[in-house]
């Protein structure tokens, strides 16, 4: 992953030394919908625990809360048509380093 180029204003995200891709697609969906028998939009991986939990486009918003909730600040989009994440602390939209 790296920051963003079209940001003109120079922030950048201090954990992108811990960020890597899943091997492995994780999991069935998001944890907390699959227990509430809810659907979701989206899927976003915790780079930090693999975490996964659904957008905020969703109706549980199960990826902000899980950065809520614990501070790991970045999460990846696990649709296979998107190559970007999101820190949360920073935020800042990350894309995919070629």
């Amino acid at each position: 992953m790296a920051p963003d180029p079209g940001r003109p204003d120079g922030r950048a995200c201090s954990h992108l030394p811990q960020v890597a891709r899943p091997l492995r697609p994780p999991g069935d969906g998001c944890e907390e919908c699959l227990a509430r028998g809810w659907t979701w939009s989206r899927l976003r991986w915790c780079a930090t625990c693999g975490h996964v939990g659904c957008c905020d486009s969703s109706r549980g918003r199960h990826a902000y809360g899980h950065y809520a909730a614990s501070g790991h600040p970045v999460a990846l989009s696990l649709d296979p048509r998107e190559g970007w994440g999101w820190c949360f602390e920073d935020e800042l939209f990350l894309t995919e380093s070629p």
